[in-house]
């Protein structure tokens, strides 16, 4: 049995940002401006590259960085789910931020595949 593009991407995404992820990156990585950004951002780039092409590498990669400043994250929280004093608040930050990497992930497939 093989995997479609689309849940071998899911599980490159999941092992960069579960197991490859260090406390250092975890910590560091909300502020753009700090290597450990960067640093995941690029071990996404790298995986999801090797079987997307590296513009999706490059592409995903960025939007990966701008998603981890929980920014976009927050922004959904306050304005769209309107729940930003939940106590399960910590639960929420983190499932939707990884539906907006897996959501940007399937975007780029779909528009892949429409662009071909």
């Amino acid at each position: 049995m093989t995997l479609t593009t689309f849940e071998a991407a899911l599980m490159l995404h999941l092992i960069a940002d579960w197991l490859l992820q260090n406390e250092w990156m975890a910590i560091n990585k909300l502020r753009i401006s700090h290597p450990a950004a960067w640093i995941h951002g690029s071990i996404h780039g790298v995986l999801l590259g090797l079987i997307l092409g590296w513009v999706a590498g490059v592409t995903l990669a960025l939007l990966h960085i701008l998603v981890d400043t929980r920014v976009p994250v927050r922004w959904l929280i306050k304005y769209f789910k309107k729940c930003e004093a939940s106590p399960d608040l910590p639960i929420l930050l983190i499932g939707c931020d990884q539906v907006l990497h897996i959501g940007c992930i399937a975007g780029w497939i779909v528009l892949a595949g429409l662009w071909k």
